[in-house]
């Protein structure tokens, strides 16, 4: 290592201190003795350090993007590297990551460095000018610009906007930004590549009521694909699940039409729910990870117990109540997976949670679609820790030996993993096994062991939040992460196995059979799922 790289790494961790140490002083000083303007006088100063953060952020990112190998890292890419050493969200870190790709430093092929992508914007964020609120807004604008506008043009629209950024506050530079962008636009007219660059549905999280937004810009195309769809299933006395034998062919009855109450957007709703509905019983979209693609659900045998006592399901009045996991990542009401089990071609994994696994042993390299269906009950989506991935979206991932070493191919020798995470811990030398409580461990090498979590808890926050009250309620004090805290034991005194307790533990035991016969004969015919 040359001189000059140890004085840089002396001086960057000096710096460290010295902002750090500033930081600890200004908190102990008291601010009882300013004026009103002095103390706006502090906030503004402070702001101004704040907006300049990002330069220094924008460089280390750049220099991190360089490297090219986020494995070093102990992860699949340098954005869930960032989402894990930061504690940020991954929409963060891909915001932080796309900032510095326009704001940060640049080296061409040669060698020799570059501007930035936003040199004006760049230049302002650097002497404190220009918040994030501002930035924002000012990038957001300048992607809407159409590709045919000259560079030039271009060019001027950037640095305008960040002299406009620099001094008006966000609601107004909001309206000016757009104000900037119809002016370089005035007709409106945006090419094919231009309209499909804007396109996108975004599926928002769930409620607490289960409900979830859906938001997004959708092309002409769609739309006019849409458009008959909902004139056909949205009309009033189709699809509607009021009805005990909802028309979702054909033209529905005078009588389904005059006792249809719903409004326009409710009829749209179920009309786009029977159009999916028909999409996955088609059976034509193949296979999704080994297995065909429908609606995969997993629980619990005493929910599901619970659930079918409420029977006859059609007669309107009790409230069943309990959820269901999907391997989409949400929750699924009891009372909606009854009603969806009358439709065919959906998977249902039922398990006691006493804590012995179901064996589904093979000998081939792929898992059968009965071991997926045990792991997407089981793991319900990607094992590794600080990933967010659905089970829809993973791979059976070999634990303590891959295929090419030896590996089995059973159920309690396999996790659910991404396909990023999969290949990253091959090439990175992770350990995964399967711990004592049926959770999927990941070992991370000596080089990469930070003390970091080997469970992942985004797929089970119930159980994280248990174990929460547990500790607390064990010891005011207790010390040491949350994730030490050992999973409840089903052999305790007090164990109380809840709905979603039990739906984090394995699954089997001895009256298994005999429980699901049971189940079978409550459920009306038409009530339990087919298999597919």
């Amino acid at each position: 290592m040359g001189r000059k790289a140890m004085a840089d790494r002396e001086r960057i961790g000096a710096a460290l201190d010295v902002i750090e140490a500033a930081h600890a002083e200004l908190e102990r000083c008291s601010f009882d003795a300013l004026s009103a303007e002095e103390l706006m006088e502090v906030l503004a100063r402070r702001e101004v350090v704040a907006w300049r953060a990002p330069l220094v952020e924008h460089r280390i990112l750049a220099r991190l993007v360089a490297e090219g190998d986020a494995g070093l890292l102990g992860a699949c890419s340098l954005t869930k590297a960032l989402t894990e050493r930061l504690r940020i969200s991954s929409a963060a870190a891909r915001r932080r990551m796309a900032e510095a790709a326009e704001l940060g430093p640049r080296t061409a092929i040669s060698g020799e460095p570059l501007e930035p992508m936003l040199p004006a914007l760049a230049a302002a964020q650097a002497t404190g000018r220009i918040g994030p609120e501002q930035m924002a807004i000012a990038r957001k604008a300048l992607a809407k610009i159409p590709a045919r506008v000259g560079a030039a043009d271009w060019e001027r629209a950037e640095a305008d906007l960040a002299v406009l950024a620099s001094e008006f506050a966000p609601e107004i530079f909001a309206r000016l930004a757009d104000h900037l962008v119809a002016v370089l636009s005035p007709d409106g007219d945006f090419t094919d590549q231009e309209r499909l660059a804007r396109r996108g549905l975004r599926l928002g999280r769930q409620g607490p009521d289960g409900m979830s937004t859906l938001s997004g810009k959708i092309t002409p195309e769609l739309r006019a694909t849409l458009e008959p769809v909902l004139a056909k299933l949205g009309a009033p006395g189709m699809c509607n699940a009021a009805d005990e034998q909802p028309c979702v062919a054909g033209t529905p009855s005078q009588e389904q039409i005059q006792h249809d109450h719903r409004n326009r957007d409710q009829r749209h709703h179920d009309a786009v729910l029977a159009a999916l509905r028909v999409v996955l019983a088609c059976g034509d979209l193949g296979q999704l990870n080994g297995l065909p693609v429908t609606v995969i659900v997993s629980t619990t045998l005493a929910e599901l117990q619970a659930a079918a006592e409420h029977a006859p399901l059609l007669e309107p009045a009790p409230r069943v109540i309990g959820k269901a996991h999907t391997a989409g990542g949400s929750l699924l009401p009891m009372a909606d997976l009854l009603r969806m089990a009358g439709h065919a071609y959906h998977y249902l994994s039922v398990f006691d949670g006493q804590g012995r696994a179901l064996w589904l042993g093979r000998t081939k390299r792929i898992a059968s679609a009965d071991q997926r269906i045990v792991l997407h009950a089981r793991d319900r989506g990607c094992t590794r820790p600080g990933c967010s991935v659905s089970g829809y979206l993973t791979q059976a991932h070999h634990l303590e030996n891959d295929w090419a070493r030896n590996g089995q191919t059973d159920v309690d020798a396999l996790g659910l993993a991404c396909a990023p995470d999969n290949r990253m811990a091959s090439e990175q030398g992770w350990l995964t096994r399967l711990d004592d409580t049926g959770r999927v461990e990941w070992i991370p090498p000596p080089r990469l062991d930070r003390g970091q979590p080997r469970v992942n808890p985004f797929h089970f926050i119930e159980a994280v939040i248990d174990r929460l009250r547990r500790r607390t309620d064990d010891a005011v004090d207790a010390p040491g992460p949350l994730l030490d805290t050992p999973w409840p034991d089903p052999d305790e005194p007090d164990y109380d196995p809840t709905l979603d307790e039990l739906g984090s533990r394995h699954f089997g035991g001895d009256d298994y059979d005999a429980a699901l016969d049971e189940i079978t004969r409550t459920l009306p015919d038409d009530a339990w799922p087919q298999a597919g």
